[in-house]
């Protein structure tokens, strides 16, 4: 019964062989990491942190109340004005 091929050890090897030449290439060019936020996720962060305004949280808060109570109504015409440009 045979176990382990040779082929597989040896194709392995070459494998470890390539990406060791990749690295000690490279070992002189040291990459850093970069981080890059977006203007949109700027935007988030500030909405985020505005909502930790009490008022906001107060306004938060009451809107909850009345959807949950059935009671919240928006008006048609502001409806119609979000509406119509995925219409047309």
């Amino acid at each position: 019964m045979k176990i382990n091929e040779v082929g597989r050890i040896s194709v392995y090897r070459a494998y470890q062989q390539q990406t060791e030449q990749r690295t000690g290439s490279a070992a002189g060019k040291r990459r850093q990491d970069e981080v890059a936020i977006s203007a949109e996720a700027m935007e988030l962060l500030k909405a985020r942190r505005s909502a930790d305004d009490p008022q906001c949280m107060k306004r938060i808060e009451q809107l909850k109340a009345e959807v949950a109570a059935g009671t919240y109504h928006v008006p048609d015409h502001l409806l119609v004005e979000k509406l119509l440009p995925f219409l047309r």
